[in-house]
């Protein structure tokens, strides 16, 4: 029963004219970013994040909920009309969706994409809001050296599931970690790796570094890139799916929601791996697997089910831990700390409409995403022709107005600039920006732990392997990071992301 009375409260915050109106903007936001590939909602919310300090906190968190869950199903619109994937999670669906599309089969491959995306989105909900109440129960046994050992192995399946070379997704993660202890100390008030520059005393500021890194480097990884556009030029016939495509499509639906949902949790790129999984399952238990990569309904169905469910699920150890499990979720902390709320285990408790809020606000989102996509596919298509050329310039002014107007500072838009050369350069050099971004986020906490911790066994670091929780946490990243280095292991991680 309090699950439902929570829910009631959480859609009477929801339901408000001014939250209705930001949860159908970040949704129509998140679609259009979904369907013009090239900027992702890593960077829109980075870009966005100014824009959200003249809201309250509920508001500005559904309009960017909204905005990552959004560009799910704006993604698959891109994949199966241009067989380009508007979003990392889209890839799968360009290898059916695409053969559907050129079969005639197009408004087929985008019903059924939008209608498994909102089950998943629908049914992902609820399996937050129930493990929301106990989770958070069990966070509140967690002492210092409980959250210290939890973020670490946090960081152990960050570096594991990111794409690439496990020894780059370290250096990254150690990055992020140095450039968060950049500033003032706390505790002594010596300024630590500032140079002596005096508006690095206060620290690097988040908005800063995601822009620079994931908007303005996002522009210049974009600008090199030659636009091919492989346009179907058939009609998109019937949306709706007929009998025989909903019963082909309903297990690998059901299958993508629970895979999806579970890798979703996972830090790292668990939401990424939600629907490559989905897919190479459909393919592996069907009848006939040759189908796959012809057109198969299959592998659009399970992937977008999947996708969506994991975008979801992934907001689970964010409002109940406050530990971000992926990029976007980084960016939400840093959108929570802004606005003075501390992720974690009392944001159920101190901030209730905020989280049965966010929690309600999804299932409204989800019908408007249904709403948004399948009228309005014309629309989309028409938006898939505007030459990404004309769009980047206006980004990054946009980008350079949002971040001077958070401190009224004309060398934080330099230091934008110069992270977003830092960001093209890591990309360039096959590095990835976004364990990066989430040592940054856990670092000010991490070290914070790390000191109360010790403070509390006074100086001795056998408290972390004392108390049974934090010894148990250490053993999962010790274990995480030993299998993932074997060999034989490590050969077929990199044979998964590269295909």
């Amino acid at each position: 029963m309090d699950m439902f009375s929570n829910l009631a409260l959480g859609f009477g915050v929801a339901l408000s004219l001014q939250n209705l109106a930001l949860c159908f903007a970040g949704c129509l936001v998140g679609t259009l970013i979904g369907v013009l590939p090239g900027v992702g909602p890593i960077a829109t919310i980075a870009i966005l994040l100014p824009i959200t300090f003249g809201l309250d906190p509920t508001g500005a968190l559904i309009m960017l909920a909204g905005i990552y869950y959004g560009a799910q199903y704006g993604g698959s619109t891109t994949a199966i009309l241009v067989n380009i994937p508007g979003e990392a999670t889209s890839v799968v669906t360009t290898l059916d969706g695409h053969q559907m599309a050129k079969q005639g089969r197009a408004g087929v491959a985008l019903g059924t994409a939008a209608i498994g995306s909102f089950f998943a989105g629908c049914v992902a909900t609820l399996f937050i809001a129930a493990l929301g109440a106990p989770l958070t129960k069990l966070a509140l046994l967690f002492g210092p050296a409980e959250y210290f050992s939890l973020m670490v192995m946090g960081l152990c399946f960050a570096v594991v599931l990111a794409r690439g070379s496990i020894l780059k997704a370290f250096c990254m993660i150690m990055v992020g970690l140095l450039l968060s202890t950049v500033g003032t100390d706390l505790e002594t008030g010596q300024e630590r790796m500032t140079l002596g520059f005096a508006p690095l005393a206060d620290g690097i500021d988040f908005a800063v570094l995601a822009m620079g890194v994931f908007g303005f480097a996002e522009v210049l990884r974009n600008l090199e890139n030659p636009e091919a556009r492989d346009v179907v030029k058939t009609k998109i016939g019937r949306l709706l799916p007929d009998w025989n495509d909903i019963k082909q499509s309903v297990a690998p639906v059901l299958r993508g929601t629970f895979i999806g949902g579970i890798l979703g949790i996972l830090p790292g790129n668990g939401a990424v791996l939600g629907p490559f999984a989905s897919y190479t399952l459909e393919k592996k238990i069907a009848k006939d697997p040759s189908r796959f990569g012809k057109g198969a309904i299959e592998g659009v169905a399970g992937p977008e089910s999947a996708n969506n469910a994991g975008a979801q699920t992934a907001f689970i150890p964010l409002l109940t831990l406050g530990i971000p499990p992926n990029a976007v979720m980084a960016l939400m902390v840093g959108a929570m700390t802004i606005h003075g709320i501390i992720p974690g285990p009392q944001v159920i408790t101190k901030n209730p409409d905020l989280f049965w809020g966010m929690i309600a606000s999804m299932w409204i989102g989800n019908l408007m995403l249904l709403i948004i996509n399948l009228p309005l596919v014309g629309v989309w298509v028409k938006l898939l022709q505007v030459p990404y050329r004309l769009m980047f310039p206006s980004i990054l002014i946009f980008c350079c107005i949002g971040i001077y107007s958070v401190n009224n500072q004309p060398v934080d838009v330099a230091f934008t600039a110069m992270f977003g050369l830092f960001g093209y350069l890591l990309i360039k050099l096959g590095f990835e920006p976004a364990p990066m971004l989430l040592g940054f986020v856990l670092g000010k906490l991490m070290e914070e732990k790390l000191r109360q911790a010790l403070i509390i066994s006074r100086g001795s670091f056998m408290t972390f392997v004392e108390r049974p929780i934090s010894a148990g946490l250490l053993v999962v990243a010790v274990v995480i990071l030993v299998v993932a280095l074997l060999p034989s292991i490590n050969k077929k991680r990199d044979e998964v992301f590269t295909e």
